[in-house]
């Protein structure tokens, strides 16, 4: 007997889809605006009866994540990327038996993807605290109230996750792109902010700034040529991380349309290069992320099975092998060793056949295949000029080209992303490369929502997202 699950879902509380046919731009713009600052409100707000945060520490992985450790939400979205990794395998596999062409069968899969994404905020919720990540004050280890601050620990953990994916919600049903994306481009356009500009001194060494900027003028007033090179290095760094991105996401493949019902008039239909976005780097990167904090987690419980660190470096087992090496820094330093550079091929190869795979699971499970996109050709009223108007024709046509720009889009996201770790950028090299891609995405967004606001007959000839 098959499972309801959008039965099930229908008891947890949702945001409910607009009652118009189509927001308007500023609707749109005003929602995603609202989430955005929520979500830094959120950042801010310290659980009550934390005392020991062990986790403090990951600061560059708390980014990747759209969390901050010690806060209400410090589950981020790690829940809801998890469960959706978990069900692409398991759909991919077979495993689970889901036709996503049909409305139905998704409806249904988007409910499991919820249900399962609650299960992932209870089951780290409890890990997080009763491993002693996010811990009580360790002074009250054996009275009788310590049990009852780490239940009331996880509560509010699971109402902090809940919130991200309500606001998920909000941002996809009510705003541009998703909440999972705008997380992530907040907290990593704020901390480049710091790290770029903050003249306030840095707590590991008061001597010094934090931002790089400032600590380059210092490193030059000084005579401290190595110094000057680690942060021009760095902010070099991040500037070609950029440029690279968006130069990437500007290419694309053109497929020359033409109008059936009038003739003369065609259009190209554009497929991206990076054809999946910055999904399978979101993936990855998170994947890898959650491996570092449980390795921890299992190291302060006692059970190094995934590794074990020396104070914030990963020293030994997978952890060692799924953690980015300070490459550029340790070249500059003279203290670069060849396990650093295995180390560092080994990190690569990782970031991309991990983007490669997420960028085949995540074509297979988004309708983004050349059926559906065959499908959504002719419902606009396009057509291959001079082939008969039959989605099989089309199909096979895209078909050319859908399959090697998922591998190639997704493998190159993937070493922009390794590249951009190993560099020593200003934030983490996969947060940036993330960044860049999810605001030239917006930007695409808005601009096609603003010319559908300002030109209503385009719809009839582009289909929304």
């Amino acid at each position: 007997m098959a499972i309801n699950w959008r039965a099930l879902s229908s008891v947890l509380p949702e945001i409910n889809k607009p009652t118009e046919k189509r927001l308007g731009f500023n609707a749109k713009l005003k929602w995603t605006g609202i989430v955005l600052v929520l979500y830094f409100i959120l950042l801010h707000i310290p659980l009550w009866g934390l005392g020991k945060n062990a986790l403090e520490q990951f600061e560059s992985l708390s980014i990747i994540l759209g969390a901050s450790f010690g806060s209400l939400i410090s589950l981020g979205i790690g829940p809801i990327v998890t469960a959706s990794i978990v069900l692409q395998l398991l759909v991919g596999s077979g495993l689970l038996n889901f036709d996503l062409t049909k409305h139905e069968d998704r409806a249904n899969y988007q409910a499991m993807q919820k249900i399962v994404t609650i299960a992932f905020i209870v089951g780290e919720a409890f890990i997080y605290v009763f491993m002693g990540g996010l811990a009580p004050n360790p002074l009250l280890i054996g009275t009788s109230i310590y049990l009852f601050i780490q239940l009331m620990l996880v509560l509010q953990l699971f109402l902090g996750g809940y919130m991200i994916v309500l606001l998920d919600e909000v941002v996809q049903k009510w705003g541009f792109g998703s909440g999972i994306s705008l997380f992530i481009a907040g907290g990593v356009a704020r901390q480049i902010l710091i790290t770029a500009i903050s003249w306030l001194p840095s707590p590991a060494n008061p001597s010094v700034p934090v931002g790089r900027i400032p600590f380059l003028l210092q490193a030059l007033q000084q005579g401290d040529p190595t110094g000057a090179l680690i942060a021009a290095v760095a902010i070099i760094a991040t500037i070609a991380v950029f440029m690279i991105a968006v130069y990437g996401q500007a290419m694309k493949v053109e497929i020359p349309l033409s109008f059936g019902r009038v003739r003369g008039y065609g259009m190209r239909w554009p497929l991206s290069f990076i054809y999946t976005s910055n999904i399978p780097v979101i993936l990855i990167a998170a994947l890898l992320a959650n491996i570092q904090l449980f390795a921890r987690l299992l190291q302060n419980w006692g059970h190094p099975i995934l590794g074990t660190f020396v104070g914030n470096t990963p020293s030994t087992g997978l952890v060692k092998w799924v953690a980015s090496p300070d490459v550029v820094r340790q070249l500059l330093l003279g203290t670069a060793t060849s396990d650093v550079a295995v180390q560092a091929v080994v990190y690569t190869a990782i970031m991309v056949a991990g983007a490669v795979f997420f960028s085949m699971m995540w074509v297979k499970t988004s309708n983004m295949g050349a059926d559906a996109q065959a499908k959504q050709i002719l419902s606009s009223g396009l057509q291959i000029p001079g082939f008969r108007r039959d989605p099989r024709v089309l199909e096979s046509i895209l078909n050319r080209y859908i399959p090697a720009l998922t591998v190639m889009g997704g493998a190159l996201v993937g070493l922009l992303a390794a590249f951009a770790d190993l560099s020593g950028a200003l934030s983490r090299g996969t947060g940036i490369l993330l960044t860049v891609m999810i605001i030239y995405r917006l930007y695409e967004q808005i601009a096609k929502q603003h010319a559908f606001d300002m030109h209503p007959a385009l719809r009839k000839f582009m289909a929304e997202d």
